[in-house]
């Protein structure tokens, strides 16, 4: 063998067991997502019921459901975060960014329908499962698209609360977005993506605010309903 052929043999061999580590690695990452991926799916489809039922025990057995579903997420982060090399988490992040912001979003609308309020970036790692791991977290990007996302979704439910005759869950849903979209417009979103998503978010206010209107002109709002016993 040549000398400059054995030179360039030494040189890009290592390459390629370089590339196929990246790609055993990536093949792991793939099946753990697979699962966690179902997971997902069955807490999408075990909180619609918010647009289909207005019974408070179907709900609140739809949200047991879901946070029984966390748990499988949770272990699924648990493996993902075993496999992840240390320090190279940008590196393989693409696996699991958009599952993330979807999940993000999911455990938004959770802690919204149970309690009301808007879930923080701690709470929701924790209910995750990516809290203090030594390999993953969660990134504030996908925190915040989870939010994006989460009003989109409330958008639909106050259409969806009218439909079902339920017209005080709209006047909560226009009070928590119009909160979030204050909070959003306090940031200067230097991100593409994000920044394209919070522009949809005044759609989804003004959607809601349509809603409240016509219900508040028809007398169905608390408020307009008393002006209308007093009068």
């Amino acid at each position: 063998m040549s000398e400059p052929h054995k030179l360039f043999i030494d040189i890009f061999s290592p390459f390629q067991e370089h590339i196929n580590a990246e790609q055993d690695v990536r093949e792991v990452i793939r099946n753990i997502m697979k699962d966690l991926e179902k997971s997902l799916r069955e807490i999408v489809i075990a909180l619609q019921i918010i647009h289909t039922e207005v019974n408070c025990e179907y709900i609140d057995e739809a949200l047991l459901k879901a946070r029984e579903l966390l748990g499988e997420v949770q272990k699924g982060f648990d493996a993902l975060d075993k496999v992840v090399p240390n320090g190279q988490y940008y590196r393989y992040n693409d696996h699991w960014r958009y599952s993330t912001q979807r999940l993000c979003f999911l455990v938004a609308l959770i802690v919204f329908l149970e309690k009301g309020f808007l879930i923080d970036q701690v709470t929701a790692a924790q209910m995750l499962g990516v809290h203090e791991k030594q390999n993953i977290h969660l990134d504030l990007e996908d925190y915040l698209m989870g939010l994006l996302n989460l009003a989109t979704e409330l958008s639909r439910f106050a259409v969806n609360s009218v439909t079902l005759g339920d017209y005080n869950r709209p006047l909560q849903i226009s009070k928590f977005v119009a909160e979030l979209n204050a909070g959003f417009r306090l940031l200067n979103l230097k991100n593409d993506s994000l920044r394209k998503r919070f522009d949809a978010l005044k759609y989804d206010v003004k959607k809601i605010e349509e809603v409240v209107y016509d219900l508040s002109i028809r007398g169905l709002t608390p408020a307009a309903s008393a002006e209308h016993t007093v009068s």
